[in-house]
């Protein structure tokens, strides 16, 4: 799928393509192209002399490639955006950029909600937008911000947890539910991380090429502050995530500490009545019941005394309780 923008008065106003002649009659200042097909590619290359990527090429390039100008001048970036799914995990998805030619062209394999909410804002912010290197930088603005809202979810989430975790009683599901809820949080915020590492280095990029102007350049540092603010945020999650982390399994050494509780007791409780009774059972020739009388019911008596007694004593003690 392709979608073209033009600039209109600061807006980005979506033109509809159904064919090359669409595109050929347009003056756009952003390409976007979805999973596109190779007509589209075709149009693209033969129109604009832009050559796009495939998609084992945006995603085989080396982490040291991910920005570079091409020997034609073309400018190709590389970066990674979050993708949140509320029915799975959270992905990312790599974005080719290319600024050739006064206009910005990029290839994704999915449609991204980034992306949508740049194209809302640009309708209904007149002004906004004065070529397309502050569309791009839109995109990185609204990734941080799209970032900054999902750990927004993180937090919640993590709250959640933490008064399922610190509850009066943990029982070993509510333990293991508590530890899945834990790892995805862990595993959303980890991704949101490397983004934002991502994003830093493509803004980086931008800024060290001299391509921004004034205005864009205070644009580009606001956006590497907003992303140093969300690094404190990651980190105080990781920490929390850590400690939640800590604590259930902790319950869990209790769980089964209360378990292997009641097999030492009944162990050591029962250790006395056995030997009692072997002891008994070894010093006759014939029958006790035949040889000694009272030895049957005496034995019985030391065996209920002994198993009684170390009861008495672990409760006394307190060993018993909860």
């Amino acid at each position: 799928m392709i979608n073209v923008f033009v600039l209109q008065n600061g807006r980005l106003n979506q033109v509809n393509i159904d064919s090359r002649a669409d595109l050929e009659n347009t003056t756009p200042v952003w390409v976007d192209l979805t999973d596109p097909n190779d007509h589209e590619r075709d149009w693209v290359k033969s129109i604009y002399g832009v050559t796009l990527p495939d998609e084992d090429e945006v995603k085989d390039i080396e982490a040291s490639a991910r920005y570079y100008e091409a020997e034609n001048g073309d400018l190709h970036l590389r970066t990674d955006f979050l993708l949140e799914e509320d029915d799975g995990p959270s992905r990312v998805i790599t974005v080719a950029f290319i600024l050739a030619k006064d206009m910005l062209f990029s290839v994704h394999s999915e449609d991204l909600p980034i992306f949508r909410l740049v194209r809302m804002r640009a309708r209904s912010r007149p002004g906004s937008i004065a070529d397309y290197k502050d569309v791009l930088l839109d995109l990185y603005a609204t990734d941080a911000e799209y970032s900054a809202d999902v750990l927004e979810g993180v937090y919640e989430n993590l709250d959640k947890v933490s008064h399922s975790v610190l509850q009066e009683e943990l029982t070993d599901a509510d333990a293991a539910s508590a530890l899945s809820a834990i790892a995805q949080e862990e595993d959303l915020n980890g991704r949101i991380r490397r983004n934002m590492m991502d994003t830093r280095r493509a803004v980086s990029f931008l800024m060290r090429g001299r391509l921004l102007n004034s205005e864009q350049f205070d644009e580009a540092r606001q956006i590497m502050r907003d992303i140093e603010s969300l690094d404190g945020h990651t980190a105080f999650l990781f920490d929390k995530i850590n400690f939640l982390m800590d604590a259930t399994v902790g319950f869990i050494n209790i769980n089964q500490n209360k378990i292997i509780k009641i097999f030492s007791v009944a162990s050591v409780a029962f250790l006395p009545p056995t030997l009692i009774a072997s002891i008994y059972g070894m010093n006759f020739r014939i029958m006790p019941e035949l040889d000694w009388s009272l030895g049957y019911p005496l034995a019985i008596v030391l065996m209920v005394a002994s198993a009684v007694t170390p009861f008495w004593y672990f409760r006394r003690r307190g060993w018993l309780k909860k």
